[in-house]
């Protein structure tokens, strides 16, 4: 296998993951404000899978949610990056961004830095044509993110998650879109 990319911000590594990295992720997994607008907290067993499920769509995309580093603060904070959900509604196939990051890290702007970074790289290296983010529509903190890295909601997209059961209270998303500056695609 090739190196796996990473990307460097002003205070950011976006990193491949490190076995030492697993008890950081668990503990923001658990952590119920963090999962808040999510189905629920990751026992470690689920979050060790989790990663073990980042880690396979790295080698078989070349992409995906990076370990997020803030070196002289912290070797783990969460993850930021690029996914291909594993789900079918009127928008897929696609490319998501997302982030997940230790609520104690909340506020300090690593979410809009680091994803910055990971859309760029999606245009930049990867050739995206267009980058999508969802939510459910009471978490203002990650579409305050989405509109910060230059994200627009996309009312029409608005959507039921398939994943989730009708009259689930998070089963209702919101679309974010960001289309490629240079217009280029794969």
């Amino acid at each position: 296998m090739s190196k796996l990319p990473e990307i460097t911000t002003e205070r950011l590594l976006l990193r491949p993951w490190r076995r030492a990295d697993r008890p950081h992720f668990a503990a923001v997994n658990a952590d119920l404000r963090v999962v808040e607008c999510l189905p629920g907290v990751l026992t470690r067993e689920e979050s060790d899978a989790f990663v073990d499920r980042i880690e396979a769509h790295f080698e078989k995309n070349g992409f995906g949610l990076w370990c997020v580093e803030a070196p002289g603060v912290a070797e783990c904070l969460g993850f930021i990056g690029l996914s291909i959900p594993q789900f079918e509604t009127h928008f897929t196939p696609c490319v998501e961004i997302g982030w997940r990051l230790g609520s104690q890290y909340w506020g300090q702007g690593y979410a809009p830095e680091g994803a910055r970074a990971a859309m760029e790289f999606g245009f930049r290296t990867l050739g995206l044509h267009e980058i999508v983010s969802f939510t459910v529509p009471h978490n203002t903190r990650s579409r305050r993110v989405m509109e910060k890295i230059g994200m627009t909601r996309d009312e029409a997209g608005d959507f039921e998650h398939p994943r989730l059961a009708p009259g689930h209270p998070l089963r209702s998303h919101v679309l974010y879109r960001c289309r490629n500056p240079d217009g280029k695609a794969v």
